[in-house]
């Protein structure tokens, strides 16, 4: 048996649809992440982390694990090192409402899009409450896929606030825990985030922003990436795709069981 959406028959879907089938929809991107970690670093998250959560969820509830969508929107800041691939921001905008549409009109009605990439949340924001003005079907995300592990990270963490932003000591050590290409003799302590206020925090495990204003625009990378990759363990990886599991299992299951 295979829970991949891409797998089954008109029929076998049919059937998905009379179950209440829950659709997990992963979201990366492809873009520069320093000298250390490839361009496919929030892709590859999205899919593996994803398929991990897919195959424990689907043991409680039905579950269908759609294909990774492997692009999305960066801000032009990034496209200054080769390797970012950058989709407008209402292009994403169309493209995850109309993938999600097609699944709601098929009968679907129970829909999670699981991102790993830092400037989609706002973007699926948008697209859920658009979807749920037409369609009064409620999809719901886990927007920021970190938020899933950020009490267990503080617990743990090596590197001071400011080390896991983009490229550092968390997205690193997913990857080496993923067994993706990952060259530690490239890690660079260059651009750890070093700027603080009592409205944005040094790093999304060390606070939360109570405004919007872009760490790229606050502090300009030499490198690519703001954090501290240098503490990156393979350990660390394990032990947060864990967390990342459970966490995101417990709440595809209330969303699952809550009648709307």
């Amino acid at each position: 048996m295979t829970i991949n959406f891409i797998d089954q028959t008109w029929p076998e879907l049919k059937k998905a649809v009379k179950k209440n089938t829950l659709i997990l929809l992963p979201l990366g991107q492809v873009e520069e992440h320093g000298e250390h970690l490839p361009v496919s670093t929030d892709y590859v998250i999205a899919q593996e982390v994803g398929a991990r959560v897919a195959a424990e969820t689907a043991k409680k509830i039905p579950l269908l694990l759609m294909p990774t969508i492997w692009t999305g929107y960066s801000q032009a800041e990034l496209a200054q090192w080769p390797g970012t691939i950058r989709l407008r921001t209402r292009t994403l905008m169309d493209l995850l409402f109309d993938v999600c549409a097609s699944l709601i009109e098929m009968g679907f009605r129970k829909i999670v899009i699981l991102n790993s990439h830092g400037h989609h949340p706002g973007i699926i924001n948008v697209v859920l409450r658009e979807l749920s003005d037409k369609y009064g079907v409620h999809v719901a995300a886990i927007a920021n896929l970190p938020s899933m592990c950020k009490e267990e990270y503080a617990k743990i963490r090596k590197s001071a606030p400011g080390g896991s932003i983009h490229g550092g000591e968390w997205e690193t050590s997913l990857m080496l825990a993923l067994g993706q290409p990952v060259n530690m003799r490239k890690a660079t302590k260059k651009d750890i985030f070093k700027y603080s206020s009592p409205f944005v925090p040094p790093d999304n495990f060390s606070g939360s922003k109570k405004v919007d204003w872009s760490t790229w625009a606050i502090q300009k990378s030499k490198t690519g990436i703001y954090g501290d990759p240098t503490a990156a363990t393979r350990a660390l990886g394990e032990a947060m795709i864990k967390a990342v599991v459970a966490n995101a299992f417990k709440f595809l299951v209330e969303y699952y069981g809550h009648r709307c």
